[in-house]
């Protein structure tokens, strides 16, 4: 059985005890439990596609930790004119593992 949910403007589709990289959760620590109810989508044997939820589905999951995703270096630059820029930025994560799936 697997599911699609919607968390951080982005949707997933996930099985359980799948580890994956979603938008920072905040006010999460290490080892906590987070419950995601935006259930888009649950498919397997029994399919059921909400509209725009599925009543009543939710999405268990563990946070394995928080952390900061590599830098990734920005740089602007205009011909014959000098002007350069160079700014990097660290997208901040939560990895979570997917516990179960309920319908």
């Amino acid at each position: 059985m697997y599911a699609i949910i919607k968390t951080g403007g982005k949707q997933y589709r996930v099985q359980e005890g799948d580890e994956l990289h979603v938008e920072l959760l905040k006010n999460t620590e290490d080892g906590s439990e987070v419950v995601f109810d935006q259930v888009l989508m649950i498919g397997g044997d029994d399919t059921k596609i909400g509209q725009p939820v599925v009543e009543g589905a939710e999405v268990k999951a563990t946070v394995v930790r928080n952390g900061r995703a590599r830098k990734v270096i920005v740089f602007k630059s205009n011909r014959r004119k000098g002007y350069r820029r160079k700014k990097g930025h660290r997208q901040s994560f939560s990895k979570i593992r997917i516990d179960s799936i309920t319908h």
